[in-house]
């Protein structure tokens, strides 16, 4: 697909889900990023904002399965992937899918599983497919995370691993409407008669995959690669980081960055993608000493003290 029929596919998607998310288009464009980035998406808010609510809409408006695991401390591995079940009947096992078994997979509350049972997202996330018993089953395409965590009700929670941190390409949060889409959240719900919104679908299944094709013909200068590395690099030799972006990161940076372009309208990354998709792409992935967790150092300001640092290349 050519980047500006891309641009009006991803334009329509936005103003689809818009109808039934009360959220800026800042927030919509970043979680359309990760998705034209061929990524992930970890979403963090307190409850009521809207987390189940965008992942469900994102599904519908691009055509896409959709398919919602709800994390507990007691869920199991194979609750997520599937299990071999017995017939009697052949005597032989079949497997049978789980609910990752879809393209759009919302793993709700996903801190609240134990590590054995995030780790078996790792290889979805990475390869695309899951390994039950030694056999490999692939995931539908276009495959793609939708997470969402509260920073409340931290009790009985697991912090992420930085491995599958290192998995979402993007990190966000809706926050709260203000003032004028709080009072637009109402006037939507008085003119229906259903608790929650709906979208109708603007993509067919293969078209995801033609978007997400159409970020390989965006130009990338040699300058702009230069300034990507050095702002991931920064983040290592910063004083209250024990560990920075890695390699991966990096990539994540670029692609998103391409990704950002297309979202524009773009055929060229300039400048302001990378700064405008640095703090997503990058503020997750980095690990704090303990004197900066215990000074609550955010992580976002590191990335945003690193853009300010780093010189920015005239393209």
């Amino acid at each position: 697909m050519e980047i500006p029929d891309a641009n009006s596919v991803l334009d329509s998607v936005r103003e689809e889900v818009g109808s039934a998310v009360v959220a800026d288009d800042e927030f919509l464009d970043t979680v359309l990023l990760g998705i034209v980035a061929r990524g992930h998406v970890l979403m963090e808010d307190v409850p009521g904002t809207g987390k189940t609510l965008t992942a469900r809409s994102v599904a519908t408006a691009l055509g896409l399965s959709f398919s919602r695991v709800q994390f507990t401390p007691d869920l199991l591995p194979s609750d997520v992937t599937g299990t071999n079940v017995y017939d009697e009947r052949d005597r032989t096992f079949e497997f049978a899918d789980g609910p990752i078994f879809a393209n759009v997979v919302l793993a709700d509350e996903i801190n609240r599983a134990p590590p054995k049972t995030q780790s078996a997202l790792l290889e979805a996330m990475e390869e695309g497919q899951v390994t039950v018993d030694g056999e490999t089953h692939p995931l539908p395409q276009p495959f793609f995370v939708v997470a969402t965590q509260n920073p409340v009700e931290m009790e009985g929670t697991f912090e992420l691993p930085e491995a599958q941190m290192d998995r979402f390409a993007i990190k966000t949060d809706i926050g709260y409407p203000d003032e004028a889409g709080e009072v637009e959240l109402l006037r939507r719900r008085r003119g229906r008669d259903t608790l929650s919104p709906s979208v109708e679908p603007v993509l067919a299944a293969g078209d995801v995959a033609a978007v997400r094709e159409a970020p390989e013909a965006v130009r990338v200068d040699d300058d702009l690669l230069d300034y990507m590395a050095a702002v991931a690099r920064a983040t290592r030799e910063d004083r209250r980081v024990e560990v920075g972006v890695s390699p991966r990161g990096t990539q994540r940076l670029f692609e998103t960055a391409r990704a950002r372009a297309v979202i524009a309208g773009r055929e060229y990354v300039i400048p302001d993608d990378v700064k405008w998709v640095a703090e997503p792409t990058l503020a997750h992935r980095l690990v704090l000493t303990p004197d900066a967790r215990l000074d609550d150092v955010e992580k976002e300001s590191i990335v945003r003290a690193t853009l300010d640092e780093i010189p920015v290349p005239t393209v």
